[in-house]
């Protein structure tokens, strides 16, 4: 018997891709979501046999219990994403990042579901102390945003559950996404700055000198699957950076990148000499502990959204339906 996977936010930008990796690797997967986005990322799947889907809310018990029967594995993606969303709701962004997400695993655990995979963010680290160093999952937590603190705070949550529990929680810290998805979103730092560059606009930008660590959806997406794939006992109860080292850039490394291949970019400089997140993020762990490495790297994502504008896959890229608000 295979496994059945339940997915939250399975719709999203990084859902709506985990749940086709999920599938080609053999497994059932279920997708809990409201479809606040809407569902055109996962409307083919209605045809997979081994793929259903229960709309429904995760701060809605009767929801959860209904989408969680006969489930071995949560990927809880579902949440309200990024600084400026949870900014402009931030009662929904509590109610749903963190009661939510209490809720969730309150019922996977009831329910004797085994594993729950849980996508955090690498924001929680807010501010490098040292400039000169890389933070590790054992670096202190500085949240510097709603969205931030809703993660740290279900992440303690998680951490905190008796390690006799059922269901055994992983916590994946994402580095700032970008890439191709069913659902693209052109509202993130990468994407922005190839689709501005790649339709002839000038690029303002803002503070380049910043450090994120940055990694493709296909990768964060397959981070889940390695977690869910890997030994109980090399995941549980454990945190893990997602990304890769080498993969931490400044904005203007970004734009260094893009100018490969756009020589001609306009680009403008505006000095912002203070950025409350500002990280430069190690991923030894994850390598070296399940063997995790990435398949894709800024370039290949730079290249991808060139293409995909010039050869108008998207007919208006600039439409509301690509951002999260």
């Amino acid at each position: 018997m295979s496994q059945k996977i339940l997915v939250t936010g399975g719709a999203g930008y990084i859902g709506s891709v985990l749940v086709r990796q999920l599938l080609d690797k053999g497994f059932k997967v279920r997708v809990l979501d409201n479809l606040m986005y809407g569902g055109e990322p996962i409307i083919d799947l209605l045809n997979e046999p081994d793929f259903d889907f229960v709309k429904g809310d995760i701060r809605n018990e009767a929801d959860v219990r209904k989408a969680m029967e006969g489930i071995d594995c949560v990927a809880h993606l579902a949440a309200i994403v990024g600084d400026p969303a949870c900014a402009k709701h931030p009662e929904l962004a509590r109610s749903t990042n963190l009661e939510g997400s209490q809720l969730l695993y309150n019922v996977a655990n009831e329910m004797g579901v085994k594993k729950f995979v849980f996508a955090s963010t690498c924001s929680n680290y807010g501010k490098m102390e040292d400039p000169n160093q890389f933070v590790t999952e054992e670096s202190k937590l500085a949240p510097v945003s709603l969205y931030a603190e809703t993660k740290v705070a279900v992440e303690q949550f998680l951490m905190s559950q008796p390690k006799d529990n059922a269901c055994k929680p992983t916590c994946l810290r994402f580095s700032t996404v970008y890439g191709l998805s069913l659902r693209p979103r052109f509202d993130l730092t990468v994407n922005e700055f190839a689709k501005e560059l790649a339709l002839g606009r000038e690029l303002v930008i803002f503070g380049e000198q910043f450090w994120r660590p940055y990694c493709h959806v296909y990768d964060l997406a397959r981070s889940v699957v390695t977690v869910i794939e890997a030994p109980a006992e090399l995941v549980s109860f454990d945190v893990f950076n997602v990304g890769d080292t080498s993969e931490n850039y400044q904005k203007k490394m970004i734009v260094d990148e893009v100018k490969k291949i756009l020589p001609d970019a306009q680009i403008k400089y505006v000095s912002k000499n203070e950025d409350p997140r500002d990280y430069r993020v190690a991923f030894e762990k994850i390598k070296n502990k399940l063997g995790f490495e990435l398949m894709f790297k800024v370039p290949d994502g730079i290249k991808q959204i060139v293409k995909v504008l010039d050869d108008g896959f998207i007919l208006n890229p600039d439409d509301n339906k690509y951002k999260n608000v």
